[in-house]
């Protein structure tokens, strides 16, 4: 079952490099970020999994916690992170799941057929405070991810779910946004006081508020 947008993200037990979580509890009040990879020692996912150790803290600033999932077992996933540390010259600091029996794979629809009928895609889902997807991500088995698009979104997703307000496209923090359409012009002062740009009827912007 596809996993939607606004969905509850489904819960599962699993056990991982950082001892056994019940997903849902250890998200607790914060956001969470979920990304498979097709297997243990694959070099695509060495460079992934190094990446995001190497941008714990940017994930801790938007408190964001980190969990990847892998369809081999324990001693394989310790055994490459092993290597992961050497090579990518960082210490893995975040669990990944042990998924042997690929319950969390089939849970998050990882596994697409037609692409390979036993390595889990790249996904990634993003999960607010509320348990629901906020975003998901699909990329095919060769291609790497680019985890500070990751973060960018992520900024999107916290900006815009505190404040009225869309960001454009190639935004980045700290740069102006868009108003959304069901302020009336006539009420974005009082909402918006660092100033506004009418563009458009349609199409207002505002520097970004929560800076």
């Amino acid at each position: 079952m596809a996993i939607r947008l606004g969905d509850i993200a489904p819960d599962f037990t699993a056990e991982t490099t950082e001892g056994t979580i019940n997903f849902h509890e250890w998200l607790g009040d914060g956001w969470g970020l979920l990304f498979s990879h097709p297997a243990d020692y694959t070099p695509v996912c060495t460079t992934e999994l190094g990446r995001t150790a190497q941008l714990k803290s940017e994930f801790e600033k938007r408190g964001v916690k980190a969990i990847a999932v892998s369809v081999d077992g324990l001693e394989s996933h310790k055994g490459w992170i092993n290597d992961i540390n050497e090579t990518q010259n960082t210490s893995v600091n975040f669990p990944i799941i042990a998924d042997e029996d690929r319950n969390v794979a089939t849970l998050y629809d990882m596994i697409h057929p037609n692409a390979n009928d036993t390595l889990t895609v790249r996904s990634v889902f993003v999960i607010g405070p509320d348990k629901k997807v906020k975003l998901t991500l699909t990329y095919p088995a060769s291609t790497g991810r680019n985890f500070l698009e990751i973060l960018r979104v992520i900024d999107s997703l916290q900006l815009t779910a505190n404040h009225s307000v869309a960001t454009p496209a190639d935004w980045k923090n700290g740069e102006d946004v868009v108003v959304s359409p069901a302020i009336k012009t006539e009420d974005i002062p009082a909402k918006f006081p660092k100033g506004h740009k009418v563009i458009k009827p349609y199409l207002r912007t505002t520097p970004q508020p929560n800076k």
